[in-house]
Formats: C-alpha cells, structure tokens, sequence
C-alpha cells in the first residue's frame, strides 16, 4: 500500500524522472522563460524546487536563491498545508523575480512564495514548474501530466550509510 504521505490517483499512474529527463525539461523551461521574461534572480522554492530553480538559473545567467516553503501535517497527518518558514530573501526587493518548483498542483506553495516575495518588496514575480499536475496555471510550465511524479533526487534516502529506495514511494516504484 502507498505511503500517505505521498497520495496520488494510482490510475493516472507514476511518472519516474531520470536525470537525462530532467535536463531535457529544465532547460525547455529555461528556453520558455528567456523567450518571454528577464527576470533579474531565479529563486527556487525548497527543498525540491531548488534543484531545477538552481538548474534553470545556471541556464539563464541569473543570481539563484531559495526560499523555505513546506507542508504542514494536521494532527490526523492526512492532510497538508504549506507554509513559508524564514524571511524571502533580500536580494529580491526591487527586482524581477522568477520562482521555480518542481511541481504544482493546487498551487498553494508557489502562492505563498510569491506572496512572500511580493511582500519582500520584488517589483514583479512570475512562476515556473516543471510538471504542473493539477489545475493552478503558472507563468510557465514544461510539462503538464497527472502522473505522480518521482524526481531522480528523491528516489533514493541514506539510511545507515547505504542508499535505500525512498519509503515514501512503497508501492509506487
């Protein structure tokens, strides 16, 4: 049985991410980016969002940041909230800014990121994911799918020195 803490639709099936995809995907990003927007810093919402945010930065030319935005479990620890957890960074008061996830769903996360940075002082904020999966519509994507999505970084945990698959995905791959 899948873990709870990664719910998905076992129908719409498991979209397994190898590193070659992921490049062939950021830098897709990076090219619909750069074709419509200069944005002054790439920040990249972590954890996971970082990496493609970093990767689409490097692409780009761009100063790279992040910024802490998480899931909060309820007491039940079925559901989830996202939350911004530390300050936007400063760097990003007056400036274009472009915010990278690896995925959206809801679009909740990257809401609060911009919201945030909004907040911080940024003179305009558009957003990026790499795979949206559900209904929110960012400023830009490179895929859309309703698959679940295994990014190549998550796959494997350390555990006691060794690399083990990520339990989070039991039963997905």
């Amino acid at each position: 049985m899948p873990n709870r803490a990664y719910a998905h639709d076992a129908a719409k099936g498991v979209l397994l991410v190898d590193w070659p995809l992921f490049g062939e995907v950021s830098r897709a990003l990076a090219i619909k980016v750069a074709r419509d927007y200069e944005p002054d810093l790439v920040i990249g919402i972590a954890t996971a969002g970082v990496v493609p945010g970093a990767t689409i930065a490097a692409i780009l030319g761009r100063p790279f940041h992040s910024i802490l935005v998480s899931r909060r479990y309820s007491s039940d620890h079925l559901r989830t909230t996202p939350a911004v957890f530390g300050a936007a960074p400063v760097e990003s008061r007056g400036k274009r800014v472009l915010v990278v996830d690896e995925t959206c769903d809801s679009g909740d996360t990257i809401r609060l990121a911009v919201a945030s940075l909004s907040n911080a002082g940024a003179r305009e904020v558009r957003t990026a994911v790499s795979f949206r999966t559900g209904a929110f519509l960012p400023d830009y994507e490179a895929l859309f799918t309703e698959q679940a999505i295994v990014l190549p970084w998550d796959r494997e945990i350390l555990s006691d020195g060794e690399l083990i698959p990520n339990p989070k995905y039991d039963g997905l791959i």
